[in-house]
């Protein structure tokens, strides 16, 4: 199955909790494509005691996940794009959308 995961929050938990569902579908085999969106382009190098947000991004990039980061989002965080999360557009997010058989949002 294709799932398109969009996250809009960098709030630890919700967050690493999105990237573990993540990772446990690729794990089982599923296609998975994370958008970033909204303050959640800051994820990457996020990091808490209990929620290793980073460390959970990492894993999934690992086992063959892919992120977008909303360009318009990280602009206006004055935030560049990385190999890890390269700067994507709306037309993007709605193409996340068409492709996935499941859109969650977190």
């Amino acid at each position: 199955m294709k799932l398109g995961i969009i996250l809009e929050t960098k709030e630890y938990e919700k967050a690493w909790n999105a990237f573990r569902f993540a990772v446990t579908a690729r794990k089982q085999g599923h296609e998975v494509k994370v958008f970033l969106m909204g303050e959640a382009v800051e994820c990457e190098g996020l990091s808490h005691d209990k929620y290793n947000v980073d460390e959970q991004m990492q894993t999934f990039l690992s086992v063959g996940g892919e992120i977008l980061a909303c360009g318009t989002c990280l602009k206006s965080r004055q935030l560049n794009e990385s190999e890890s999360c390269p700067v994507s557009t709306m037309i993007d997010c709605v193409n996340l959308v068409v492709w996935a058989d499941k859109t969650i949002t977190f």
